[in-house]
């Protein structure tokens, strides 16, 4: 018998739920609430209708999650349903905003608590991408477990603020969502890629780092280095922006619909996007270089201005994302030029039309809503390791929710020191989370994971945090991976419709996504798995004030327009990269690698970015 077909899909507005709540304390206001596949619509019925509504439409894309609550006064028959948002503030910043709605509509608490979870399960598959049933019927069985992520944290990104950033805002949004995670902190640079290198896959739903560029570089190089690099690479990967480079992060803001942000608020864009879920195929570029080794990359190749730029502002790391602005006026200063050769293979067809993001990997085992807060402990910075799993590894280890181990207290946001702040009023019992279901047995929670073995066996952890090895050190070369059919052996006569320049160039950047910076939009036009490279060069001869007018409108996308006569541009499915000058400095990803002739190759949808559903453009949420 064939299975039904499924819904079709909802139109925007079309009315999902709604019903009456009051709120609490019990003595505030009552609402009328109606939830729509995009939003959240909030109307005051008493004491006396709004004219003009404030905080009436919550957008879900502003939404992180929700639970369900009950009072702890036994009198007390109302269930509560409590959602977490972050709407913009009236600076334009975003800040974090509960709203907590009371389920008293019936006589007895376990009817109202009934209609609170019908509520926290829909909005809870919309926020996952989940399908509702056309019949209506709504239960938690609907809900699969949350994705099981891991957490990789660069300490000493974003001049030494990536782990505070992370406490802060990462971990409480991700347990709001309800999602499973470990966090582990980076010690040294390839530190990342050694643990990857001994990952048990199939236990993760995605690989998430919380740094700058760097680290996901360093990850999506580790997965092509397994001897199973075909099925591993496979693994969906996210980043969240928390150092200096953020430049991937701002193409994952770009594609969630986000208008263009920096710092905490971009942050919080993309953990957002994370909470959502959702995945698209990610092009990466094969990079051949002079000695023959080959690293992956994700984001660029860069010779001339650009990595002069990316290597000489190391110096001024301590001043965070403004080093590269001070780097910048001192490359204009002394601008140079280098003669080289720059090889290409166009783009035959037209890029495809955009796929549409398609959902994480979920196990097909139930759990719970909302998970029940930690209780707090006391933090130590020398701890590496976060979880809310039972995963044993060789250093010390935090744990959160039903593991044996306690979670550090998180101080903004979902955990107990909040609860009187949040889900308590003047003269009003404190209200305590109320999950769905107990976890089913042989959940992932209750099962023990394997340990992290690291690749390299002579690396021990140690009690403290190490100092980072500098970005200017060779990049380890990759051994795994597609071959490259395109691409002839390096030094050897390129085949028939290859287009060759040879020049003075001030730049030449080969870049896949949309984003060179959080604020520097290349490509506008780019797509994460549009099977193309974008390859970008400036020629000898611009004054500096041409050269500084293209990059300050890239900031809105708009330096084609410009007209400059030495900026060229083209797409295309490999190139090579043969420098004349005998000095210089080549960059992948912003990692300093070996001066000499390279070449790349796209593979098409190799990889899997961990993006969020694809937002509207230009609609902000």
């Amino acid at each position: 018998m064939a299975p039904p077909p499924p819904p079709p899909p909802l139109a925007a507005s079309t009315p999902l739920l709604h019903g009456e709540f009051g709120s609490h304390p019990a003595r505030g206001p009552r609402f009328a609430l109606t939830l729509t596949p995009q939003a959240l619509h909030v109307q005051r019925l008493r004491p006396k209708p709004e004219a003009r509504p404030r905080g009436g439409l919550v957008p879900l894309a502003e939404v992180s999650g929700c639970c369900t609550l009950r009072s702890r006064s036994p009198s007390d028959s109302a269930a509560y349903f409590c959602i977490y948002t972050y709407p913009r503030g009236r600076r334009g910043g975003r800040r974090r905003v509960t709203r907590t709605f009371r389920a008293d509509g019936a006589d007895t608490y376990e009817e109202n608590r009934a209609e609170a979870q019908r509520w926290a399960t829909v909005l809870t598959c919309l926020l996952r991408g989940l399908p509702l049933p056309g019949d209506g019927e709504i239960t938690s069985h609907l809900l699969p477990r949350p994705p099981r992520l891991l957490l990789l944290v660069n300490p000493f990104g974003g001049r030494g603020l990536a782990w505070q950033w992370c406490k802060n805002h990462v971990l409480p949004m991700i347990s709001e969502a309800g999602l499973s995670f470990n966090l582990i902190q980076t010690e040294r640079q390839n530190h990342a890629r050694e643990l990857v290198q001994g990952l048990s896959l199939r236990e993760w739903d995605g690989i998430v780092t919380a740094s700058g560029d760097g680290l996901l570089y360093e990850v999506l190089n580790g997965l092509l280095d397994r001897p199973d690099w075909e099925e591993a690479v496979k693994t969906p990967v996210g980043i969240l922006p928390c150092g200096s480079g953020n430049a991937l992060a701002g193409a994952v803001n770009r594609h969630g619909g986000f208008e263009q942000a920096l710092g905490v608020d971009l942050l919080l864009h993309c953990s957002l996007l994370l909470c959502r879920g959702g995945c698209c195929p990610l092009d990466l570029l094969s990079v051949t270089l002079a000695s023959g080794s080959r690293c992956f990359s994700f984001l660029s190749v860069a010779w001339g201005f650009v990595s002069d730029v990316d290597i000489h502002s190391e110096r001024f790391r301590a001043l965070g994302s403004a080093r590269f602005t001070l780097s910048t006026v001192l490359s204009l200063a002394t601008l140079h030029t280098y003669r080289g050769r720059l090889s290409y293979l166009p783009a035959t067809v037209e890029p495809a039309s955009p796929t549409p993001a398609h959902g994480l990997p979920r196990a097909k085992s139930e759990l719970t809503l909302a998970p029940v807060p930690a209780p707090p402990v006391a933090h130590s910075p020398l701890h590496r390791s976060v979880s809310d799993l039972p995963l044993p590894l060789s250093q010390p280890a935090l744990t959160s929710p039903d593991s044996p181990e306690p979670l550090p207290v998180l101080a903004l946001n979902g955990g107990v020191p909040e609860l009187a702040g949040d889900w308590a009023g003047a003269g009003d019992a404190p209200l305590s989370p109320d999950p769905l279901l107990p976890s089913p047995p042989g959940s992932p929670k209750s099962a023990v994971l394997s340990p992290i073995n690291e690749g390299a066996p002579e690396m021990t952890a140690s009690s403290g945090l190490l100092s980072p090895i500098p970005d200017s050190d060779p990049v380890a070369a990759s051994t795994g991976g597609p071959p490259d059919d395109l691409l002839p052996p390096l030094g050897a006569p390129l085949p028939p419709g290859w287009v060759t320049l040879e020049e003075d160039f001030v730049l030449v950047l080969a870049i896949s996504p949309s984003h060179l910076g959080a604020d520097l939009v290349a490509a506008p036009h780019a797509r994460f798995d549009d099977g193309l490279v974008h390859l970008f060069w400036v020629r000898g001869g611009i004054s500096r004030a041409a050269l500084l007018r293209i990059f300050l409108a890239m900031e809105q996308g708009s330096h084609f327009s410009l007209g400059c006569p030495q900026l060229g541009y083209s797409a295309a499915r490999a190139f090579r990269l043969e420098p004349l000058t005998p000095r210089g400095v080549l960059t992948v990803d912003g990692e300093r690698v070996e001066y000499g002739p390279l070449q790349a190759q796209v593979h098409p949808r190799l990889g899997t970015l961990l993006t969020g559903p694809p937002g509207r453009p230009g609609r902000e949420p």
